[in-house]
């Protein structure tokens, strides 16, 4: 990683007053350029409005250094208003690499969107999904009945995922989590860690009757069919940590929390 002596920054932040407010005190202290031309943005809010960031701007190859001014900030940084330059300087780098979901729906549409944390797909009414999971072209499980499923990149492993009973990914480790939610059949099944250039496919028996929708983070298409998921070939995210709050040392962290 390397930043010029003065990096231009883009402040974005979330409607939250506290983040609000926080960008008019480094607004007034940094000069403030647009997302496209920075070379840094630094989002202000909560994990939720991290994600949105990313998915708004990741694609233009910024460096993404965010602080905690919401409910969850597992991807922030302590919000100080002072030393943001020195901080800049001295922050470690993550590199996210995003899943790609393309769904078809009950009418015929497909739709395409980008996942940073996971791809989710879950029961519309109160029946179970009835769920057939193939791997690079393979049936590897012929029925799952669930109330979802999940595929997890290693940052978003300790989200959903984590709560879902899958296992946490270490930055770097090559893998993804395939992990069901709230499984009846096969009762004892508990999901699978793959390569993280696995080529899934996820097709719902039936539609109709047992609806399903799938969601890339916070993006849900509903009345799907079939939902394509991979690891991105050619879109990476950089985010920066404070050395002493790095990713990769909390996800590890999280492994040992009583």
């Amino acid at each position: 990683m390397s930043l010029p002596a003065n990096p231009r920054i883009a402040f974005l932040a979330s409607p939250a007053p506290e983040a609000q407010a926080a960008l008019s005190v480094l607004s007034a202290l940094h000069p403030t350029h647009a997302p496209e031309d920075a070379d840094v943005i630094c989002a202000l809010g909560g994990d939720g409005f991290m994600l949105q960031t990313l998915h708004r701007h990741g694609s233009q190859g910024a460096l993404v250094y965010g602080m905690k001014l919401g409910t969850v900030g597992f991807l922030m940084n302590q919000y100080r208003a002072d030393d943001l330059i020195e901080r800049l300087h001295a922050a470690q780098p993550a590199s996210l690499r995003p899943l790609e979901m393309r769904v078809l729906t009950e009418s015929g549409a497909t739709v395409d969107s980008l996942a940073y944390n996971e791809v989710s797909l879950l029961r519309q009414t109160r029946q179970t999904a009835h769920l057939r999971v193939h791997l690079n072209g393979q049936v590897r499980l012929d029925e799952l009945v669930c109330d979802g499923a999940l595929v997890a990149t290693p940052a978003g492993s300790t989200a959903y995922n984590f709560s879902a009973h899958g296992p946490i990914l270490p930055l770097g480790a090559s893998v993804i989590a395939l992990t069901p939610i709230a499984a009846f059949r096969p009762r004892r099944w508990r999901g699978a860690l793959l390569r993280s250039d696995t080529e899934i496919r996820i097709d719902v028996l039936d539609p109709f009757k047992r609806p399903v929708s799938a969601c890339a983070d916070s993006h849900e298409v509903r009345d799907v069919t079939e939902v394509h998921i991979r690891q991105s070939l050619d879109r990476t995210v950089t985010l920066l940590f404070d050395p002493e709050h790095n990713l990769e040392e909390r996800i590890l962290n999280e492994q040992f929390i009583a």
